[in-house]
């Protein structure tokens, strides 16, 4: 760890996924940075699990990223209860262990434990009065109501569990839609960790983000049981509400953050608008900041503020989706859209979940049998009415 007493280079307020890999980024990218993050947490993100498929991250950026994953399936699997379908595309995750482990091995990256209360462009003030201060500030806090984003949510609660006899899976579940849908989009989501153990996570989309978690808990236990695994006990639970975009004022976010610390992360909106995946978009951020001339606020709030324009104007055709599944369908027919879309062909899938959708994968998302009746789709088209909503 470096000495925490000299003056970092790089302050980042939080120390969870976005706060932590872009860290790692650094510390691979620009060698010799003193990197200091400040977390409330004792352990930060303990209670989560980040995944993300192959093509989602780059050869070159799994090299630095690659001390972080825990663990690597070379396929996965998807059901919904009129098709079922194997898909030949690794997936891999990130555990809280990993990801502080590999932290913990950069020598120049040091983690303490300390209440931000306020992040200027030049210093962290924290909540006992002391004043930090670095020639780049990032702050990594996590989601914050904003004006000029509408959203929906995903909501999980996910049970790491030990089957005595062993679960049979050889490759992720990543939805299994078959269960009764209720709270919006239901689906379960399983990684097998071994041939014993495996995260059984209950997941919803939902129009309000309240989550009942003792209620998913329950249901990921009761789903364990239906496929069989007797006996299973309880070793880790993890909860979450994470955002899905439906509209976004990218332009007024940013300027709404000029003249302070550079938001990344959640913050800044940097994730997956339909799926929430927040790791893949943590690492493009990280590389961004890490390719920067001039390891300052100004200079790195510029680019990283180009980087997510563009991101958000790519993106406008997931918000679309995002806008025909919440407010397109009624919420127990959301699933018929997910099974609709895991028919096309594997690569449109694959770019689809890396953010790189051609204007041809565009078009066959949205051709063919209208998943959804005509005027209702038509009444989704416009994302200013929903950003109205959310300033009233």
């Amino acid at each position: 760890m470096t000495d925490d007493t000299a003056t970092p280079d790089v302050l980042i307020a939080g120390a969870g996924l976005s706060a932590s890999l872009t860290a790692l980024c650094l510390a691979a990218r620009r060698p010799g940075l003193r990197i200091l993050l400040l977390d409330r947490r004792a352990e930060p993100g303990r209670d989560h699990t980040w995944s993300f498929h192959d093509p989602d991250v780059t050869p070159e950026s799994r090299v630095w990223l690659a001390p972080a994953i825990a663990h690597h399936w070379a396929g996965q699997e998807v059901r919904f209860p009129a098709h079922r379908r194997s898909l030949p595309t690794g997936y891999n995750t990130v555990t809280p262990g990993a990801l502080r482990d590999a932290v913990a091995a950069q020598p120049d990256i040091t983690v303490r434990r300390a209440e931000v209360a306020a992040a200027a462009a030049d210093a962290l003030h924290l909540s006992d009065g002391t004043t930090l201060r670095a020639p780049l500030i990032l702050d990594a806090r996590g989601q914050r109501k904003s004006p000029h984003l509408a959203l929906g949510w995903q909501k999980f609660t996910g049970l790491e569990l030990q089957v005595p006899d062993g679960h049979g899976l050889r490759h992720p579940v990543i939805m299994d839609a078959t269960v009764a849908q209720r709270d919006g989009y239901r689906f379960v989501y399983c990684l097998p960790f071994g041939p014993d153990g495996l995260l059984v996570e209950d997941t919803r989309y939902s129009d309000h983000a309240t989550l009942d978690a003792a209620s998913c808990a329950a249901d990921a236990m009761a789903y364990a049981q239906e496929q069989g695994w007797a006996g299973a006990t309880e070793l880790r639970r993890e909860s979450g509400v994470l955002p899905i975009a439906l509209a976004l004022d990218a332009r007024a976010l940013w300027s709404a953050q000029a003249g302070g610390a550079v938001p990344i992360g959640l913050s800044a909106a940097l994730f997956h608008p339909v799926t929430g995946y927040s790791l893949p978009m943590a690492v493009r951020a990280a590389e961004v900041i890490a390719a920067s001339p001039r390891l300052d606020t100004a200079d790195v709030m510029t680019r990283l503020r180009d980087f997510a324009l563009e991101r958000a104007r790519e993106q406008s055709f997931l918000r679309l989706l995002n806008r025909m599944l919440f407010r397109g369908c009624p919420p127990d027919e959301r699933y018929r859209l997910l099974e609709r879309f895991y028919r096309l062909p594997v690569p449109v899938i694959e770019r689809f979940y890396a953010d790189r959708l051609t204007w041809a994968d565009r078009l066959r998302i949205v051709t063919g049998r209208p998943p959804i009746p005509l005027h209702r789709a038509a009444a989704c088209l416009a994302e200013r009415p929903l950003l109205s909503e959310t300033r009233e």
